[in-house]
């Protein structure tokens, strides 16, 4: 297997791929283009934000900064906005629902690296999908994880650390993030 479909499939592969190096580059000078392009311009923000990501619906909203790897393995639902300073990590796929609203620095990471040092050091990682459910809040300063998932009608509070699924119906919080109560 190509280092792209070991990256796509969870498995260790090596970043400095060239193909995965390019594939990057392409992308990161998209986000370039998008943070640098007048805020009034907002159409032509959204012509390039349909460029990064992999799939979207009619009506969002991005604000700059907005940084991601490659970009392809982001979908968001309809309705979707992030406030400034979103990071995305998308070495796997990325899926936000309907009606998502992401305050101000928040970053969803797939990217994970092994715990053995030596393979850690050789340059292998490894990626693991994060899902997002409809009519999801997620507060300022939050940080996902790889591989987790936040069911629908959540509320995520403010500088959670989500590292284990959230169910449907919850306001959950913290360091790591619990469940708080049920909606």
């Amino acid at each position: 297997m190509d280092e792209r479909t070991n990256m796509l499939s969870g498995q260790l592969y090596n970043s400095a791929d060239e193909c995965l190096v390019q594939e990057r580059l392409k992308c990161k000078k998209l986000c370039f283009e998008y943070n640098n392009t007048p805020f009034e311009e907002r159409d032509e923000m959204n012509k390039i934000m349909r460029k990064i990501l992999g799939k979207t619906k009619v009506s969002f909203q991005i604000e700059p900064v907005f940084y991601c790897d490659y970009g392809y393995n982001i979908e968001i639902g309809e309705n979707f906005y992030s406030n400034h300073n979103l990071v995305i990590l998308d070495c796997a796929k990325v899926t936000f629902g309907d009606n998502v609203f992401i305050g101000p620095n928040c970053g969803f990471y797939t990217a994970a690296h092994p715990l053995d040092y030596k393979t850690r050091n050789s340059g292998l990682e490894y990626a693991k999908p994060i899902s997002v459910g409809n009519n999801v809040w997620v507060g300022g300063n939050v940080c996902v994880m790889p591989g987790v998932s936040i069911g629908d009608n959540c509320v995520i509070g403010a500088g959670s650390v989500v590292v284990k699924d959230i169910p449907d119906n919850v306001v959950a919080a913290g360091n790591p993030c619990k469940v708080i109560r049920r909606l």
